[in-house]
């Protein structure tokens, strides 16, 4: 195996992704659990949740880093070479487009397969995985500093909160995201999707109480 000067990520492994586990490391590392506690105590990895860490940009090693939720949110869904398998949607959606200004302790990202939900060890926050079928969902890319993936759009996200404003605890939260999203959506377009998606009734519901 080659060697690394120390606190130094392979690039073979940073190619990876920017959200790194164990398993990743294989092929690069004999044993990558304890590599990876090494690039930790380095400053080369922040340890995001059990199992899961991220790579610490060069500038920003030996400071105080903290990526932003929604890219460790999408980071971690995404992990593994899975860059289709996962959106934020929701509250982290609303984020994404600007509707709700002050952070939220919770992650809402819709998978297309059963995941535990997890707990952030580097911040009091959580990451919870909803079960959907993305295919339905009317999605745009979206660059973090940890991974490229999917967000859901600005209508898709308004009607996700309409149907669902609780998931996630923060019900006001949600209702502010919905009056932000509703004045720059297509309103056509909301409809269609909501009739797509069984939730025209809902939608047209919430338009009415805000006219």
């Amino acid at each position: 195996m080659p060697s690394y000067a120390t606190g130094r990520i392979p690039p073979d492994l940073v190619r990876r992704g920017r959200v790194l586990r164990p398993a990743d490391a294989e092929g690069i590392y004999a044993h990558p659990r304890p590599e990876f506690r090494r690039l930790e105590d380095a400053g080369a990895l922040h340890r995001l949740a059990s199992g899961q860490y991220a790579v610490v940009p060069d500038d920003m090693v030996g400071t105080n880093w903290l990526p932003d939720l929604e890219a460790v949110a999408i980071g971690i869904a995404t992990a593994g070479g899975r860059p289709d398998s996962a959106a934020l949607m929701g509250i982290s959606a609303a984020r994404i487009h600007d509707a709700i200004p002050r952070v939220i302790n919770i992650a809402t990202v819709a998978v297309a397969h059963h995941r535990r939900d997890i707990t952030l060890v580097d911040r009091d926050a959580e990451i919870l995985f909803v079960r959907r079928n993305l295919a339905t969902l009317d999605l745009q890319r979206q660059h973090t500093e940890l991974a490229t993936g999917w967000v859901t759009t600005i209508e898709q996200t308004a009607l996700d909160l309409i149907a669902r404003p609780q998931l996630g605890g923060a019900p006001d939260a949600a209702e502010e995201a919905v009056d932000a999203l509703l004045s720059r959506s297509d309103l056509d377009l909301l409809l269609e999707l909501a009739q797509q998606q069984h939730r025209r009734a809902t939608v047209e519901r919430a338009l009415a109480a805000r006219n």
